[in-house]
């Protein structure tokens, strides 16, 4: 009778220490959650697919008074966007900086694309087809 009554007891202290413990694991989650940053902060993020291949950047590249652009502006301080495909093949890129903003789409196939850009006061449009034939859309003050 004595080893039962022991073994009841027994069973009834791990039962509490039980839900002692779940209690407090439930609490530790949350108290890790609550601690998260709110803000990722860097210079750079790249997204790497199962193999290792990068698929996905956001990077900021510094500006560069040495190289001039085709507009005759120096290289300026630039974020820029990139996903690419399977291949590799940037499909998106998106760039941003003091001159203005660009959205360069690839489709399935070289050398097919669509290019929007905004520089200071131009606005252009530029739509290729497989074939290479362009369409050009620009607009200036």
């Amino acid at each position: 009778m004595r080893v039962q009554r022991l073994a009841l007891s027994l069973t009834f202290v791990n039962l509490g220490l039980l839900i002692f413990l779940v209690a407090a694991a439930a609490r530790l989650r949350t108290a890790v959650a609550e601690d998260a940053l709110p803000v990722l902060r860097g210079r750079g993020l790249e997204i790497v697919d199962e193999k290792g291949r990068v698929r996905a950047s956001l990077k900021l590249y510094p500006a560069d008074p040495k190289v001039t652009l085709p507009n005759g502006k120096t290289l300026p301080e630039t974020v820029f966007l990139k996903m690419s495909d399977e291949n590799g093949r940037p499909s998106i890129k998106l760039g941003v900086s003091v001159h203005g903003a660009g959205l360069g789409l690839g489709g399935s196939s070289d050398p097919t694309y669509a290019i929007l850009q905004a520089d200071g006061d131009t606005a252009l449009l530029k739509l290729t087809s497989k074939d290479g034939k362009e369409q050009l859309l620009k607009q200036a003050p």
